[in-house]
């Protein structure tokens, strides 16, 4: 009898293991890493605090860039990369990846005119062209001067600030230029990376702003969020429909409108030079990249993220960037379905 006893626990004991090693094996990740662009560092920090408080899952994002961010990971070395500039659809396909929007943001030029330090100065796009093409050397030239009437210009060289690492901040501005300037798309063009006729570089959305604040008659680019942190003086511009427009959320709401943001083509689109009457011309949305071939990993990561569509919009509006209509999150979490990630 107590043979059989024996051998009644030991069976117990080997079905109570067998019914729990399969949980361990999927047992829930609690450290995701990301890399990539700068745009949305500032606000990928805030959600990540605040979503290890709630979960004790703790997201390390690294800003380096949106070159770095897309190469690594197609190289897997990463759980998600991120990018300002879209990957055209039958990349994202060539290479095995995912493609979504989190949030929408302008990019602002911004200046340092120590005379001029609570003017926005008003430029235009085939001015802004002509400065980074080393065509417009003095901020007292005749075309800014008809920009900013009855305003004293100061008679000093211009010196343009870019980003010199690969960066979703440049494709954004460049995608921009070759809209609004024949002779940029036709010398220049657009991407992460380009070669740039003159100027200085400078590391990061940090790098360029830093380098901007501490010279003076200095012009760069920054996701407007850094311009407010460094409180430096952002430009007006004149948009498509020819009104001079600034970097409000009204105004980068309007370009959302024009962003034909799609499922089948992983969201691909461009926000910058849209037609509406009051929307700022230079504006992107910022993606995230998951590797199809992680697909345990892919689904932590997606419930970060519909955690911030649901628990983030107000952390975004503070830091200024533009959260995503309802229903562009609703087409997303329908593609995270679709790939069976959520």
């Amino acid at each position: 009898m107590k043979k059989i006893i024996w051998i009644l626990s030991l069976l117990i004991i080997f079905a109570i293991y067998a019914c729990k090693k399969p949980s361990e094996k999927i047992e829930v990740k609690k450290f995701l890493n990301g890399a990539g662009a700068s745009f949305p560092y500032p606000l990928y920090a805030n959600w990540a605090n605040e979503y290890y408080k709630l979960t004790g899952v703790k997201i390390n994002y690294q800003s380096i860039g949106s070159g770095g961010g897309i190469r690594q990971i197609i190289e897997k070395t990463v759980d998600f990369g991120a990018s300002d500039m879209p990957l055209k659809p039958e990349e994202v396909e060539s290479k095995r990846l995912l493609q979504f929007p989190t949030v929408v943001g302008a990019v602002v030029p911004v200046v340092n005119l120590p005379e001029l330090k609570n003017f926005h100065l008003t430029l235009d796009g085939e001015v802004l062209c002509k400065i980074y093409l080393g065509k417009i050397n003095k901020w007292n030239d005749s075309k800014i001067k008809t920009l900013n009437p009855g305003i004293d210009l100061p008679d000093k060289s211009i010196t343009p600030v870019y980003r010199a690492d690969a960066s979703g901040t440049t494709a954004i501005f460049t995608k921009y230029l070759t809209e609004v300037c024949k002779s940029w798309k036709d010398k220049v063009g657009y991407g992460t990376a380009v070669n740039w006729p003159i100027g200085i570089g400078a590391k990061g959305n940090e790098g360029v702003a830093n380098y901007v604040k501490r010279t003076p008659y200095t012009i760069g680019y920054v996701e407007i969020v850094y311009a407010f942190q460094n409180k430096l003086s952002y430009v007006k511009l004149k948009n498509l429909s020819g009104n001079v427009v600034e970097p409000k959320e009204e105004n980068i709401k309007e370009a959302i409108l024009y962003g034909n943001f799609e499922p089948s083509k992983h969201f691909y689109a461009w926000l910058t030079n849209t037609p509406g009457k009051s929307a700022w011309p230079i504006v992107g949305a910022t993606y995230i990249l998951l590797s199809q071939d992680k697909e345990e990993t892919n689904k932590e990561v997606v419930k970060f993220f519909d955690w911030a569509f649901k628990e983030g919009d107000k952390v975004a509006k503070e830091l200024t960037y533009t959260p995503l209509p309802e229903e562009i999150k609703e087409k997303i979490r329908n593609y995270w379905k679709k790939y069976k990630i959520y």
